[in-house]
């Protein structure tokens, strides 16, 4: 029972125990079942006070950044202002700067002075704001007002170092450079130029380009003025016949010294101006004197196509000459040379017409002869043309690039083309790049000679009726013509070629030797004798001439001694003639040696045959093979 006891009242005591730990635990639950109810309760009071700020504190920070960025705004506008006002407060510092001129304001500070108005100008019409227009028109003013002053300062420094005009002369003759502008005046006028061009997007547009042509285009005219009427005036010769020579005329000084004067100018521009410029400016500049050399040209050729027999060659030159300076200044500048070749155009088309044209005037010139000399001279028109051709050796050069641009035969008459050109200079279509210009100026010698040949002979034909005459005439202007060739630089270009003069020299000692078909009529014999008696031809002696003689009966004889009468007749008529043509020396030789040959055989024949027809007495045999060879040997001096 005790021991029963005291189990239950252990049991009794940790059940007792347990169920106080019970109460805690379930003591600690409520509380914090109670924390739980508080914590959630402060958050959702802390939630709903959150939400407050935010619906209040949203409005708050909008506004805040609305009045930042109107702050921001104020400032850049007041900034704006600050800098819109500057121009404004300035505008009376630059006007006085502006008003008192490049001279006294000092150039540097007067272009300093308008580069600030003009940005001032472009940052009021960039702010487009109303209260500025009439600050913008202040500024504008003031602008134009300084452009055109920096104009008139352009103006003046450059007519400040313009003389009117100078004297070419002493510049060529010591070979001395013609005069540029000065460093310091060069300078400054680059400067206005770079300012003002900087408002054209053309700079040639500026006035300062047409200033610059306005002032220094007269200069170079007035300069070359003298030079210009000179050579007009060397081109009247005191005598009109004389032919013209190499150099005679003024035009090679002239365009020597606008070389000089034009490269100078061209050195000017490109010290002042832009690359882009200086091609258009030397144009406007070298204009006028331009117009005055093609003036100049018009009136030399005027006087050449007058004188065209005797001043061709002064085209060839002009010719020459100026495409020399339009080559020189083209190299230098690339410029000018259309201008100068259209000045040239007509002296040019005049120097290539002229090869045709001479042609003609050779046929024209001996179509209108009316007589010729009785002697066989030649008439003075055969050394005129030979003496034209040797003179036009002297001008080979332009005369070749002329045969060339015509190309070969395109100087006779109705040739097509003639390659020329509406530029007044051959174009390349017009080239054939392999002709030779002396081969094409030898064919043109040999058209002439050809020329005058067969003009001379028509003419003589109408007006010399004795063939001999007409003979000595033509081989004596085949002579003449032969003599001018080997005595002159023509026989190198004519020389190597088959000789064109031997078909004339033929048919004219053909003409002339034709009476010997008359004489050896006389010589020749129909008459038969014993043949066992006959004598080689040749070979016979006196025995054999008088065994001839013996076998003819009387008529026969009569006939023998009339041949011998006849034959002395007309070879002493034919001597006599023959020493009485003015004959140049080789004529006489060649025609002497000719009827030699062709009537010495036939008399020897005769005359060893029928000389014993008067037994030496000489009443009809005249002359013997010895005495007769002499007289065809003289023949010949």
């Amino acid at each position: 029972m005790a021991i029963g006891a005291l189990s239950n009242s252990r049991y009794n005591a940790v059940d007792e125990e347990a169920r106080a730990e019970v109460d805690v635990l379930n003591s600690r639950l409520d509380r914090t079942s109670q924390l739980t109810k508080k914590i959630q309760a402060s958050l959702g009071r802390l939630e709903a006070t959150g939400q407050s700020v935010r619906d209040v504190a949203g409005p708050l920070n909008g506004e805040t950044r609305r009045l930042q960025t109107l702050c921001k705004n104020v400032e850049s506008v007041l900034t704006a202002i600050d800098r819109l006002r500057q121009p404004s407060d300035s505008k009376d510092d630059e006007e006085q700067i502006i008003r008192s001129g490049p001279e006294k304001a000092g150039l540097s500070n007067y272009l300093a002075s308008i580069k600030r108005l003009s940005n001032s100008y472009k940052e009021m019409q960039t702010s487009n704001l109303r209260a500025n227009q009439g600050t913008m028109a202040e500024l504008t003013r003031l602008i134009k007002l300084g452009n055109s002053q920096l104009e008139n300062h352009f103006d003046k420094i450059l007519r400040a170092e313009t003389p009117r005009s100078l004297e070419p002369l002493h510049y060529i003759t010591k070979d001395k450079p013609f005069p540029v502008l000065s460093q310091d005046k060069v300078a400054r006028l680059g400067l206005v130029y770079s300012h003002v061009a900087g408002d054209f997007p053309n700079s040639f547009d500026s006035s300062v380009a047409r200033i610059y042509a306005d002032v220094r285009g007269p200069y170079l005219a007035a300069s070359l003025a003298n030079l210009a009427a000179a050579s007009v005036n060397t081109a009247k010769k005191k005598n009109p016949g004389d032919v013209y020579q190499a150099g005679a005329n003024g035009i090679g000084t002239y365009t020597q010294a606008m070389e000089g004067i034009f490269l100078s100018e061209y050195d000017n521009i490109c010290s002042i101006f832009k690359r882009e410029d200086w091609g258009p400016i030397l144009q406007a500049t070298c204009q006028g004197a331009i117009t005055e050399l093609a003036r100049t040209l018009r009136e030399l050729n005027t006087h050449i196509k007058s004188h065209l027999t005797t001043d061709c060659y002064m085209a060839y030159e002009v010719t020459e000459i100026i495409s020399g300076l339009s080559s020189n200044l083209d190299k230098r500048t690339g410029e000018l040379k259309n201008s100068l070749s259209a000045a040239l155009k007509p002296v040019r088309e005049t120097a290539k017409s002229s090869l045709s044209e001479l042609l003609e005037e050779t046929r024209r010139k001996i179509g209108n002869l009316q007589t010729l000399s009785s002697d066989g001279v030649t008439p003075p028109v055969v050394a005129e043309t030979m003496q034209r051709l040797i003179s036009m050796v002297e001008f080979l050069g332009p005369i070749s690039s002329i045969m060339i641009s015509l190309g070969d035969g395109g100087w006779k008459p109705g040739a097509a083309g003639g390659g020329r050109t509406t530029e007044g200079i051959p174009s390349l279509a017009s080239f054939d790049v392999g002709a030779d210009g002396k081969e094409l100026f030898a064919h043109y010698c040999l058209d002439t000679i050809d020329v005058l040949l067969t003009s001379l002979n028509q003419k003589s034909q109408m007006l010399l009726r004795n063939k001999s005459l007409l003979g000595v005439f033509m081989a004596n202007s085949v002579v003449v013509i032969e003599h001018m060739i080997r005595s002159s630089e023509l026989a190198s270009l004519l020389d190597p070629r088959p000789d064109v003069l031997d078909q004339w020299r033929k048919r004219a000692t053909a003409q002339y030797t034709d009476i010997c078909k008359d004489l050896s009529v006389y010589l020749f014999d129909t008459i038969h004798t014993n043949r066992t008696k006959r004598p080689t031809s040749g070979h016979a002696d006196s025995a054999d001439s008088a065994s001839v003689v013996k076998g003819l009966n009387s008529k026969d004889k009569d006939k023998i001694k009339e041949k011998f009468t006849q034959f002395n007749n007309a070879f002493d008529d034919m001597v006599a003639k023959h020493k009485s043509y003015n004959m140049e020396r080789e004529v006489r030789v060649m025609f002497g040696q000719d009827i030699r040959q062709k009537l010495q055989p036939l008399y020897d024949r005769f005359w060893d045959r029928y000389h014993e027809i008067d037994k030496g007495k000489g009443k009809y045999v005249k002359y013997d093979k010895s005495s007769i060879a002499a007289v065809f040997a003289s023949l010949g001096s």
